[in-house]
């Protein structure tokens, strides 16, 4: 049994590059270097991943770092059963043993005494010691280690560790610019051109706003599911409102200053 059958992407991803960054990582996985991917949410970084890993045909194993996350939660534990015991390996053990691209999503999240564990697989040693079973897991060749986070969101508390960060080569994503962006929206919902552009406009407005009130703007994500709402048969304005306004401010005033934006781009 193929113990990444499962984590095959099957069909081909959606993504339309920005740059070189395809080129760039195609050339860090032959050169089985570990990658970060750094840039606000929603602007494409995991789609990426699943691209990539889709044109270089090889399992993609996703973790949603989270604050609660342990060590043994990315190499594995022993669990308890009727006959004894029996260790199970963890998401990073398995893409590490098997072949895999192990792809570390919003890894600040995780607490720093739980990424430490990746540090024998970012550099020359590129091996897995697991502790608990005593055992050294040597990577396979096609193993390849990616992290990602939003340097622009994240506290003084939250952030990569130095001797972290230098273990990695880095590539910077943002949002497309508008006319690739509107294209992106026409090729995930089938949205007329127009609407699509509009929509993108709401967007750049919100985007502007950053750091005047907003943490965030509205992310490429954010405006697909509202051109998803409008195929759906809603009212560009009501979707506008719904998908990309509430979700990312509840403050009083910038939500007015949005949906005058919104009205005078659908008017």
């Amino acid at each position: 049994m193929n113990p990444l059958a499962d984590w095959r992407v099957a069909a081909e991803p959606f993504y339309a590059p920005q740059g070189g960054e395809i080129e760039l990582f195609e050339a860090a996985c032959a050169a089985r270097l570990p990658v970060m991917l750094k840039g606000p949410t929603g602007c494409g970084k995991s789609r990426f991943v699943e691209h990539m890993a889709w044109k270089l045909q090889r399992p993609l194993v996703t973790v949603a770092c989270n604050e609660d996350m342990t060590a043994a939660d990315l190499v594995g534990r022993f669990l308890l059963e009727p006959d004894g015991t029996r260790w199970q390996d963890g998401p990073l053990t398995t893409a590490a043993r098997h072949g895999a691209i192990c792809y570390l999503d919003e890894v600040v999240e995780a607490r720093q005494d739980t990424t430490v564990v990746i540090h024998a697989l970012t550099d020359h040693r590129r091996a897995l010691p697991l502790d608990k079973k005593g055992e050294l897991v040597r990577a396979h060749a096609d193993f390849q280690l990616v992290v990602s986070y939003n340097p622009g969101y994240q506290s003084l508390m939250k952030d990569l560790k130095t001797s972290t960060r230098q273990r990695f080569a880095a590539l910077d994503f943002d949002y497309p610019e508008a006319a690739l962006e509107a294209r992106i929206v026409v090729a995930e919902t089938g949205i007329d051109a127009a609407v699509a552009a509009a929509l993108v406009q709401v967007a750049g407005a919100a985007r502007r706003l950053k750091g005047h009130g907003l943490d965030e703007g509205i992310s490429t994500r954010l405006v697909v599911y509202a051109a998803t709402l409008i195929r759906q048969g809603i009212d560009a304005r009501a979707a506008c409102r719904m998908a990309m306004v509430r979700p990312i401010t509840d403050d009083t005033d910038i939500r007015e200053s949005l949906d005058h934006a919104i009205d005078a781009v659908f008017e």
